[in-house]
């Protein structure tokens, strides 16, 4: 254990093996862009790109210019960068200094990183966002002449790395007509700049609920971020992969968080448990507690409801769970101050994996693990 109350634990190993499901995936000829947005999905951004590069990642995405910065400091070897969406007005001047790629889906930003492309007379490296459907970022059918006009003007100052869309829900089946709307609009965007004379060095659209739900989609490029956690986009891609390969290769989740007890005590019958009166203790109990709450990510809706693991046991989380810490019912084992206490991860045959703890709190995979707070110490293992 580290000085922090909890430490959250990434398995290489897992993280090879899931590399080598997406490969066989999506094979050899199609890059990979690994997606490291939100922290990494709360694994860290500065453990997992030494990692990832080792695995022969070179292509990273990131969701700002914040993120970028962090990555670049964090690389091992040169690699590509790509900003999918913000760039503070104050990393403007470093990402056209440092080649970082970025995704351009407004006029008005095309020109902001134009005037400093001048300034510093480079190139900037550039992806065009096509608005397909989902109406969040993009240009629209009618707004390409004038971003053609712009790119024309100043061939020596842009270099058009990609062409883009986001698919609006590759997770689940109930979005089938509106992706297939999707791309064919983004086909026709494609046409519309190849006769213009624009023509990127690669198209992209899907992520990791796309390889396999459409891989007819995968094109040049495809941009992985859940999956390569080891944990699948939905139950629906978990299934449509099963049925699509006829057996079941399984996804290894990389993450594990783990805290320890640090106190013990009794309680007797017909007292109260914690703040308020959620819990009430109907026999005489014994119950420990641990050092992480809701300020850790730890939700509040895991009040009553919870479970953890300790010496290879599940036990249930009792009272409300605090900001900093929370209490677990340890009346039937024996236990002592200072003994794991496993949160998400394997102790002995028991196993609480991202998914069941995200169920038991109402979230998301994506949305648990980006809420993991990020003074935790990330600990390669």
């Amino acid at each position: 254990m580290t000085n922090h109350s909890s430490v959250i634990e990434l398995n290489r190993n897992a993280l090879a093996n899931n590399f080598k499901f997406i490969k066989n995936l999506i094979g050899e000829k199609v890059t990979l862009s690994s997606v490291i947005k939100g922290n990494a999905y709360g694994h860290g951004i500065q453990q997992m790109v030494p990692e990832l590069q080792y695995l022969g990642v070179n292509h990273f995405s990131v969701f700002s210019s914040f993120e970028a910065k962090i990555a670049h400091e964090s690389l091992t070897q040169a690699a590509t960068i790509m900003v999918m969406g913000d760039i503070a007005e104050e990393d403007i001047s470093w990402v056209v200094e440092n080649k970082i790629q970025f995704f351009i889906y407004n006029i008005s930003g095309l020109q902001t990183l134009l005037r400093e492309a001048k300034k510093q007379t480079k190139k900037i490296h550039v992806h065009i966002e096509l608005e397909t459907g989902m109406n969040r970022h993009g240009f629209e059918q009618n707004q390409l002449l004038e971003l053609v006009e712009i790119i024309e003007e100043n061939k020596n100052l842009i270099e058009v790395e990609g062409i883009c869309t986001h698919f609006a829900g590759a997770e689940s089946s109930a979005n089938f007509k509106r992706i297939q709307e999707q791309q064919q609009s983004f086909l026709k965007g494609i046409e519309f700049l190849k006769i213009k004379g624009i023509e990127a060095k690669k198209l992209h659209t899907s992520c990791s609920a796309g390889i396999i739900a459409y891989p007819q989609f995968n094109l040049d490029m495809v941009r992985i971020g859940i999956i390569q956690y080891g944990l699948w986009p939905s139950k629906e891609s978990q299934l449509t992969y099963n049925v699509k390969h006829e057996y079941e290769t399984q996804l290894e989740s990389v993450l594990s968080w783990r805290s320890s007890i640090i106190d013990i005590k009794n309680v007797k019958a017909g007292d109260f448990v914690g703040y308020g009166t959620s819990f009430l203790a109907e026999t005489n109990m014994k119950i420990a507690s641990v050092p992480v709450g809701y300020g850790y990510g730890f939700s509040r809706s895991l009040s009553n409801t919870g479970r953890v693991l300790v010496n290879g046991k599940r036990l249930s989380v009792i009272g409300t769970v605090n900001m900093n810490m929370f209490l677990i019912d340890v009346t039937n084992i024996e236990v002592k101050i200072g003994d794991t206490v496993t949160i998400i991860g394997q102790d002995g045959e028991q196993s609480i994996n991202v998914s069941y703890f995200g169920n038991l709190s109402e979230q998301l995979n994506y949305e648990l693990l980006t809420r993991l707070d990020k003074s935790i110490p990330r600990v390669v293992v």
